[in-house]
């Protein structure tokens, strides 16, 4: 009985000193940003260009099928062009159906707002900046990033039907072959 109680203190101590020294590695959270600065220059201010033709549209959605594919996930792929409208759409056998809308609003967003929806996401999660949910047509979910070439925005894409880290790896991979 006394070798048992023991082992449970030891084990207990183990983990209290384990518990500790994780708290101490634990970088600080991040400053809220001061809304009442004033910056230079426009943030997101990039300029709109020519839309993103089709073609080019899906071989985006190919591109994130094969990632998710390769990662064993089913997805919905929706790319738009700067103004938010659909220019190619993919739904893998498996993907859930509700996440159909999210794919295009999280592309639809990412072009209007001329952003990547993780930083709306972040607005809400990391810094309480509930007022971002209330600006028209946003979603504060990551997976819509924005398509960049040249400088300019030819539109975005938007993945949904895993968790939002799995949204974004999906959209990512295949932003990659234009965002360099």
């Amino acid at each position: 009985m006394k070798s048992c109680t023991l082992i449970v203190l030891t084990l207990a101590a183990g983990l209290f000193a384990a518990g500790q020294a994780m708290a101490q590695q634990q970088p600080a959270p991040a400053a809220p940003p001061d809304l009442n600065a004033i910056p230079d220059k426009m943030p997101f201010n990039i300029p709109f260009g020519t839309p993103i033709s089709m073609d080019r549209a899906q071989a985006l959605v190919k591109a994130a099928v094969d990632e998710a594919t390769k990662r064993g996930w089913a997805m919905n792929v929706a790319v738009v062009d700067p103004n938010g409208d659909l220019v190619a759409f993919g739904r893998m056998d498996g993907a859930q159906l509700a996440s159909v809308p999210i794919s295009q609003h999280k592309a639809r967003v990412a072009a209007r707002y001329r952003r990547p929806t993780r930083a709306f996401e972040d607005a809400v999660q990391k810094f309480g900046f509930n007022y971002i949910l209330t600006l028209d047509d946003v979603i504060a979910s990551r997976g819509g990033i924005p398509l960049v070439e040249g400088g300019k925005i030819i539109g975005a894409i938007g993945c949904s039907g895993g968790t939002g880290s799995q949204d974004e790896a999906t959209c990512t991979a295949a932003a990659g072959t234009i965002n360099k």
